[in-house]
């Protein structure tokens, strides 16, 4: 079967590449409502290498151009970008494209969710897009503001800067996410590797249910696009910069520029720091203060009008000063809110490094896109953390033995085919393959203190050291076709196959606080492999009821990768255990509608997910190592509404509404010495309700409209969720209220914000052995931004 489909997606491919007849030029204006001509839009035309701007009489030309089905699209600063479809042939007249200002329509959005550029509204898929202005609006400042964004999506921050996402229920609960994430088309491995930091932001894409066919692994949940923005043919200098309370402070800078006709340049960099929201009575300081830098730095080189490399490196550098601000237990953290009492004070360092190389090929009827990256992520504790979060000196983590531990290193491969809208006019198809390889050395010792006997251990004084050497590498083939079938009818076909392969080495140690050396091993050096394949298909249908209103009909396979356990003390655990992977079946059914010109988007989809052999991880205590098994499964249902409205000029309308009812069938974990069935449990992370209205109101004025003024207010709502499996620590429906007001004078820009107004005091985080982690207090301040 997957010879089959790989056979005879490459035959199309080879096929589309030599067929075809070509037409001298197509050409068409560009005019707004009124008629009138308008200059300097940038014309493209989706999924090629043509692209131009209109002249002074809003012409615009393509030579050799191949007879085809294609969708153009027209952009401009203060106006909403227009697509057009169109049949090209040697009878197609002049195009007009009419562009409308962007206080008189909603924005309509290109996103590549399907590794192609399309219309959002084209898409059959359960979608969410924030634009740059939505990000700057909403102060998306990193990964943890997402909840609420998109339906049934919810992110926390557990209290180290990393981020656990859920999406329908399906929650990503160890450095194996259920929820991939793509940072300008690169899959961040882990959460080790990836950078939550957001600036400069292009747009963000979330896909909701399984995308296993064209995403692969860990996006069983579905995947979380963050697309910054690209060097220009024209330079651009922008920056920002904001103060808040708790001392916050957060400045960027960038430019992008090109450098003379074939080399462009693009750099921006970000500096934040605070003080902690904490405060640690142990040292009557706060606790938890921050800051960190980051850059982003793009080279693009053009070989010709078809083929170009683009170069990216990101970094990521930080300080936490006092990371796993917890306390024991949901009344307590209520009672004292954002109050603790630790002894241990050490700083969390965190080092990641990200480089890409991508190559890109738009033909005529083939598009090639090859794809190489490198991650590494170096974190460490300077000196022990506190483990038992109280002033003893009970049990603390240590970690730093140097940069040849705890280092994470992963290299990625993707190369990809896809077609142009060309002389076949009713079919899409991507394909491609995919491989990684990933290094992992981990060394830890958790440590027992002179306290160590209130925590139950005999004796004081000594570690126990966990060494962990992990490898792993795969391989994936993937492709999907959308074939038209009538003008009302087209279906959506997909597989890919996922084969890897990991290898684990564990050793543990005991020693003693007086010894240079360990004395014994309580676990010898073990070493074990396992392997994984993996099939993910998809199968859809959709229906055009017309050019504004769509249906579609989906089932997806999930797929979340197996591995090996770690070490544990506990003799009833082995050293290394294989865990399986995870697999869903995702079934959905949806409409997406435009109405009254674009001045009013509906979208609404009902779905159920049904996982197999569940991954439900267990923090042992007090090794500090998580313990995985496949003992679940679980049953999701809902449904999403998302709406959007332009109510009159300049005011716009959002409400995303999201209900999750996600259950376990079977859910069978240790507890008191036995195992217990959690059945119908509810799944952790995962808020009955997850609700987002907005209104937004954009109002020019003065001499030439060059004056800007916004304001905009939002309300979230967040329905009853647990985070513990046995649904002891419960979080009650809450509300968040957030909200700007700012003036801009053409390109600089003032704004007063604010994030939870009334400083509501809710549960974002919890772990099953009773420790939680309260949400953000009330934040305010103004950022200062300009582009020049």
């Amino acid at each position: 079967m997957m010879k089959f489909f790989t056979l005879t997606l490459f035959l199309l491919l080879f096929n589309f590449s030599t067929y075809g007849q070509t037409s001298l030029v197509l050409e068409g204006t560009v005019v707004d409502k009124n008629g009138a001509a308008v200059n300097n839009v940038q014309v493209e035309i989706l999924n090629t290498a043509f692209s131009t701007r209109s002249d002074y009489d809003g012409k615009f030309r393509f030579l050799e151009v191949p007879y085809g089905r294609y969708v153009l699209t027209a952009k401009k600063s203060g106006f909403t970008t227009t697509f057009k479809s169109f049949q090209f042939n040697s009878e197609t007249e002049e195009i007009r494209l009419v562009i409308e200002s962007d206080l008189k329509r909603l924005e309509t959005v290109v996103v590549t969710a399907q590794k192609r550029e399309e219309n959002i509204q084209d898409i059959p898929l359960s979608i969410t897009s924030l634009s740059a202005g939505n990000v700057e609006q909403s102060q998306i400042r990193n990964v943890n503001d997402f909840t609420a964004i998109s339906p049934n999506l919810y992110a926390s921050d557990p209290g180290d800067r990393r981020t656990v996402t859920s999406i329908r229920g399906i929650v990503t609960t160890s450095y194996d996410p259920a929820i991939a994430t793509y940072i300008d088309g690169v899959n961040q491995y882990n959460l080790d590797t990836y950078i939550t930091q957001l600036f400069d932001i292009e747009r963000i894409e979330v896909l909701r249910g399984p995308q296993g066919t064209l995403y692969g692994r860990n996006a069983m949940g579905g995947v979380i696009n963050i697309i910054t923005k690209k060097p220009e043919n024209e330079t651009a200098v922008f920056g920002e910069a904001s103060v808040g309370n708790y001392k916050q402070q957060r400045h960027m800078a960038g430019i992008r520029t090109p450098l003379g006709k074939k080399f462009f340049l693009g750099a921006a960099g970000l500096y934040e720091e605070r003080n902690g929201f904490y405060t640690n009575d142990y040292t009557g300081s706060s606790y938890d203060d921050q800051f960190n830098f980051s850059g982003n730095y793009y080279l693009k080189y053009l070989f010709s009008s078809t083929w170009d490399a683009t170069i990216n490196f990101k970094h990521f550098t930080a300080e936490n000063k006092g990371a796993f601000p917890l306390n024991m237990g949901i009344e307590a953290a209520f009672e004292d809110p954002y109050i603790l009492n630790q002894n241990e004070i050490s700083t969390m360092k965190d080092n990641t490094f990200n480089t890409s190389l991508v190559i890109d090929h738009k033909g005529k009827n083939v598009n090639f896109s090859s794809q190489t990256a490198y991650q590494q992520n170096y974190r460490y504790y300077e000196t022990p953390i506190d483990a038992d979060f109280s002033p003893l000196d009970a049990l603390s983590i240590i970690n730093n033995y140097g940069k040849d531990w705890n280092t994470v290193k992963v290299a990625t491969q993707e190369f990809k085919f896809s077609s142009t809208k060309g002389p076949w006019r009713d079919l899409d198809w991507t394909a491609g393959t995919y491989m990684f390889y990933q290094e992992s050395p981990v060394k830890q010792a958790t440590h027992f203190g002179e306290d160590a006997a209130s925590i139950g251990s005999e004796q004081t004084n000594y570690s126990l050291i966990n060494t962990t050497e992990s490898t792993g590498k795969g391989i994936a083939f993937f492709g999907q076709l959308n074939y038209q079938v009538t003008n009302k009818i087209g279906v959506i076909a997909g597989l890919r196959y996922d084969h890897e392969y990991r290898k684990q080495s564990v050793l543990g140690e005991y020693q003693l606080d007086s010894d240079n050396e360990p004395q014994f091993e309580y676990q010898s050096d073990s070493t074990a492999t396992a392997s994984f394949n993996a099939f993910s298909p998809k199968l859809g249908l959709t229906y055009d009821l017309s050019e504004e209103n769509l249906i579609f009909l989906t089932y997806s396979r999930g797929f979340r990768a197996g591995g090996l356990t770690p070490l544990s003390t506990d003799p009833s655990q082995p050293p290394l255990f294989v865990f399986q992977p995870e697999f869903s079946n995702n079934y959905e059914i949806g409409t997406k509608n435009s109405f009254w010109e674009n001045r009013l988007l509906v979208n609404a989809t009902l779905f159920f997910t049904d996982v197999k052999d569940v991954q439900v991880p267990t923090l042992v205590l007090p090794d500090g190592v998580i313990i995985t098994r496949n003992t679940g499964s679980l049953t999701s249902k809902g449904c999403e509404i998302e709406v959007r409205a332009l109510l009159t000029r300049g005011l716009e309308l959002s409400y995303d509404l999201g209900f999750t009812d996600a259950s376990y069938k079977s859910l069978l974990i240790a507890q008191d010495g036995n195992e217990a069935n959690l059945q119908e449990n509810n799944q952790i992370y995962t808020p009955e309700v997850t609700s987002m209205f907005a209104l937004q109101y954009n109002l020019d004025f003065g001499p030439g409209d060059k004056w800007n003024f916004i304001t905009r207010a939002e309300w979230k709502y967040l329905g009853e969720q647990y985070f513990d499996l046995a649904n002891n620590l419960r979080q009650e429906p809450y509300n968040l209220y957030n909200g700007n007001i700012g003036v801009s004078y053409q390109d600089m820009k003032l704004m007063v914000w604010g994030r939870n107004i009334f400083d509501k005091k809710y549960v974002s985080y919890g772990y099953d052995f009773g420790a939680v982690h309260l949400g953000n207090p009330a934040t305010y301040g103004a950022t200062l931004s300009f582009k020049i």
